[in-house]
């Protein structure tokens, strides 16, 4: 198995002995590469994860009263029923 750490010792290495020309260069694509992908990520739709979790745990709410009033609904429809076969 390749050790992480390892690849991050010998990267850093590379990256001290090269001119400082070049790591200018490399810390300016990164910068403007991370800036360009953050830029086209904020034009998305997309929501954060805690509203996420938010909203999904509101649908699980809504859905457990949902429940709990279409059984309030039966219970009435059948009283409903009821009374009326007996009032009939």
């Amino acid at each position: 198995m390749i050790n992480p750490a390892k690849i991050e010792e010998i990267a850093k290495q590379i990256s001290s002995n090269m001119p400082q020309g070049v790591r200018n260069l490399a810390e300016t694509f990164e910068t403007r590469t991370k800036q360009a992908i953050q830029a086209k990520l904020t034009e998305m739709d997309f929501v954060s994860r805690e509203e996420f979790d938010i909203q999904s745990k509101v649908l699980i709410r809504t859905r457990e009263k949902m429940t709990e009033l279409e059984a309030k609904v039966a219970e009435l429809e059948a009283k409903l029923a009821k009374q009326s076969d007996s009032g009939e």
